[in-house]
């Protein structure tokens, strides 16, 4: 059964969106401005604020560690020390964890390496997210799997054989995954997206949740993604899109992401219920604009009906056109007035 359960909220077919605010390095490596974030995400409404964890020593060669990096979204010299000024640690997280839990929201990491996957165990993480770059990253996947807490996986610059390989390492180790369709373009345009890829999914992988990691500047693909079966919506969210980093520019301000919590509940609601049935506040317009069997003109008890005998008119308070070929050829048991109800019970 497609089903999820993540510190006791349960995720499936039926459920709003399990919405995750990924803050990742928008918080500038400010304590505060992450505890700024955490508070946002949980007012907006979302289900679980998030984080990057990088052990960036074991993570990087030494060559890419001391790379110079510079430029406008550098908050360092070499790309090892950009790493690590945007790299919380234990003190951090536990905080962090403490705010989020206080505020009513869950706080969740991805791991990119295995010290960070012990990391965020060891801190007690509901669930731990698994980035596209790691999706062929299958000793990492196990090993994150036999933490025995849910996983999130994105799926970005992969195709289905890789996705097929990385959900069936997990699976037979951790049932509890979601799958989430990705698109590893920053920001990406609505034809960068894919979502039919989300039908792919459901059809293909029956035994997980899939989801939606939304890289776009809309809002609405969020809502067409929960529309065809994405369960799991996850955006970066920043305190200003102008800032100077990398995520910035594509993340959503506060607002915004309060402004898709709402819109993808109101999304659950506009789908409503697979059976088609007749709702009881339709029946005044119905009976408006519905239409019914009357005579034609006055007609004599004994009468045998004939197509010239019967007119299909409005309101529908009456027997439904749809009965019409029961009333031809039946005689009246009672005579009838003009544009009068022929009704099952005046005939003989």
């Amino acid at each position: 059964m497609r089903k999820l359960s993540i510190a006791g909220r349960f995720i499936d077919d039926s459920t709003d969106a399990y919405v995750i605010a990924e803050i990742g390095h928008n918080h500038e490596g400010d304590l505060g401005k992450a505890e700024e974030l955490v508070r946002a995400a949980a007012a907006a409404g979302a289900s679980a604020a998030k984080l990057q964890k990088r052990d960036n020593r074991s993570l990087y060669t030494r060559a890419m560690y001391d790379e110079p990096y510079t430029g406008r979204n550098s908050y360092g010299p070499t790309y090892g020390a950009h790493r690590e000024a945007l790299e919380f640690g234990a003190a951090e997280y536990r905080h962090l964890a403490a705010v989020a839990a206080d505020a009513g929201i869950h706080f969740i990491s991805t791991a990119f390496d295995f010290p960070s996957v012990d990391f965020l165990v060891e801190l007690g993480v509901p669930a731990i997210k698994m980035a596209s770059g790691d999706l062929t990253n299958v000793p990492l996947l196990t090993y994150a799997a036999k933490a025995g807490i849910p996983l999130v996986i994105s799926t970005g610059a992969a195709d289905m054989a890789d996705v097929r390989r990385a959900v069936d390492a997990i699976l037979p180790i951790n049932p509890q995954l979601a799958v989430l369709q990705c698109t590893a373009i920053y920001p990406a345009a609505p034809v960068d997206l894919n979502l039919s890829v989300i039908r792919t999914y459901r059809r293909e992988l029956p035994e997980v949740v899939v989801g939606f990691s939304g890289h776009d500047l809309d809002l609405s693909p969020s809502y067409l993604a929960y529309a065809l079966g994405a369960r799991v919506i996850e955006k970066h969210v920043t305190l200003d899109r102008g800032r100077p980093g990398s995520d910035h520019h594509f993340s959503l301000e506060p607002a915004q992401l309060g402004e898709l919590v709402s819109g993808l509940r109101r999304t659950r609601e506009a789908l409503g219920s697979p059976v088609k049935a007749r709702d009881p506040r339709e029946l005044p317009a119905l009976r408006k604009m519905g239409k019914k069997l009357v005579a034609a003109r006055p007609l004599p008890e004994g009468h045998v009906l004939g197509e010239v005998d019967i007119l299909i008119k409005s309101p529908g308070d009456g027997t439904p056109p749809y009965l019409l070929d029961q009333v031809i050829g039946r005689p009246l048991g009672a005579p009838l007035a003009a544009e009068a109800d022929i009704t099952l019970d005046v005939l003989a």
